[in-house]
């Protein structure tokens, strides 16, 4: 599990740093920019730890059981994670949106390497 694992977490930390630096673009106030860098630390734990879980049921034969539970643990922590952008006073719009986005991108990654 452990190469698998560091390689999606080292793909995980590119596509997110990749997508932070494109949204840290757009938006321009240092709240927002703030809480996507908040964002990216979330998503890359709640991530790595995800795909560790689903390794582990991939390696049992339920490799879409493991990306489907993935994918509830990734919105379960979105929506706690918009009361709790509230919180720590971040802007809404930013949280959310760059959160989705970097669980997005990081949920593409995943179906390869649950195998290796």
């Amino acid at each position: 599990m452990g190469r698998g694992l560091a390689l999606y977490a080292l793909a995980c930390l590119l596509a997110i740093g990749l997508a932070a630096g494109v949204l840290v673009a757009v938006y321009g106030s240092p709240a927002e920019r703030r809480a996507v860098v908040v964002s990216a630390v979330v998503a890359l734990v709640v991530q790595v730890i995800a795909f560790a879980i689903a390794r582990l049921l991939a390696g049992r034969g339920s490799a879409i059981a493991g990306w489907g539970l993935g994918a509830v643990i990734c919105f379960a922590v979105l929506v706690v994670y918009g009361f709790v952008s509230r919180a720590l006073e971040l802007p809404s719009n930013a949280a959310l949106v760059s959160l989705a986005t970097f669980f997005f991108l990081t949920e593409l990654i995943e179906p390869p390497l649950l195998t290796v």
